[in-house]
């Protein structure tokens, strides 16, 4: 072999064992991916975020260590922890310079970056909640039965395939599943009304009356009763969501299920309900919440807040990313799905609604107006 010939061998043979190494790191990170959620959750478990936001300023190891309820034997595992959690962006580290008597030193403190502040207990909105629903055993088991749930032919999603009844009829007899999956939907919903009272105004300007559909514990109709005095708010969940709640002024809870009947209003609200249900169970609810509200000319509407896959709006891999984690998520532990405008469009002029609009200005989700 001629030495032309011999270094284009070698840079082609280079190549392929860069190309190789690339593709095992690949299926590495995305094998091993998991150890970022689950590290978030040990400290969001430990209080680390708590405890640095507490401590009022820059913080070093030891006096994290210090504070942190561990064995003192794992003492030593703890700047691991932080190290992978620096890494994935939730905290950030700085080296400062000390000086004690003659000798000056360099130590490296502890701050939180402005993803972690919504991890914390005091934030009002904090997502805290929602990271330890989404993450506790009962809620990750069925991934890892999803491929029995592809290969069976009985069972909706993987998580009746993992505990035997589907996610809506384990909440209503398991409380711990109940109290932990309301708790983070209050969550999500307190960040959520926070953006729509601030940006949305205008969608709840010259309605009477509105009924908040799958409303929880009725953390949005409490913060909407509140910015607007003269509306008379209902939120409508199933009966044992509701029972025992307490309403204001303008705002009453009633039990009932959405596939049934939904009570009479000007509006119907849907947060974040429909991505958990399969087209043909959408088309159900939308003409329930259509029956409910008066025609378009009458001031009759249909607010709707979810995802719209692909939003142009949101041009980035990893907010799609995000999208498409949530349809997986959707489909593992209910019937649903994420869906696109084109998806929206359709179910809406199915059950006969004639107009809609969207408005993307919630992050990774959509407000969409719809009218009879």
């Amino acid at each position: 072999m001629d030495y032309k010939k011999r270094e284009m061998a070698l840079q082609n043979g280079d190549q392929l064992s860069s190309d190789l190494f690339h593709s095992q790191a690949h299926i590495w990170n995305h094998i091993f991916s998991f150890i970022n959620s689950m590290s978030l959750k040990c400290a969001v478990q430990l209080q680390i975020p708590d405890i640095i936001h507490h401590h009022g300023a820059p913080m070093l190891l030891s006096e994290l260590v210090e504070a942190l309820s561990v064995n003192k034997e794992r003492s030593d595992f703890v700047h691991r922890l932080m190290r992978i959690l620096v890494h994935s962006g939730f905290f950030l580290k700085q080296t400062i310079s000390t000086t004690e008597g003659d000798e000056e030193e360099e130590k490296e403190v502890y701050l939180l970056a402005p993803a972690s502040r919504l991890l914390l207990k005091g934030e009002s909105l904090s997502i805290r909640p929602f990271l330890l629903a989404m993450l506790d055993p009962i809620l990750m088991d069925p991934w890892q039965h999803m491929t029995n749930w592809f290969q069976n032919n009985d069972d909706i999603s993987p998580f009746q395939t993992t505990h035997g009844r589907s996610f809506w009829d384990f909440a209503g007899q398991e409380p711990k599943l109940n109290q932990f999956f309301n708790e983070a939907m209050a969550s999500d919903a307190r960040l959520v009304t926070d953006a729509i009272l601030k940006h949305c105004r205008g969608a709840f300007e010259g309605l009477n009356s509105i009924v908040d559909v799958g409303g929880g514990t009725g953390t949005v109709a409490q913060a909407i009763a509140k910015a607007f005095p003269r509306l008379d708010c209902i939120s409508f969940d199933l009966p044992h969501v509701v029972n025992g709640m307490e309403g204001s002024n303008n705002l009453r809870y009633v039990g009932g299920d959405m596939f049934e009947a939904i009570p009479k209003a000007d509006a119907v609200f849907v947060k974040w309900i429909l991505h958990d249900w399969s087209d043909e169970e959408c088309r159900k609810i939308l003409k329930r919440c259509k029956e409910a509200i008066p025609s378009k000319g009458n001031g009759g509407k249909l607010i709707i807040i979810d995802m719209v896959v692909k939003n142009h709006e949101v041009d980035s891999a990893e907010s799609l990313q995000t999208q498409l984690f949530f349809d997986m998520l959707m489909m593992t532990l209910a019937t649903g799905k994420e869906r696109t405008q084109e998806d929206w469009i359709k179910l809406l002029v199915d059950v006969g609604f004639s107009d809609c609009k969207f408005s993307p200005i919630l992050g990774l989700r959509s407000l969409i107006e719809a009218y009879p």
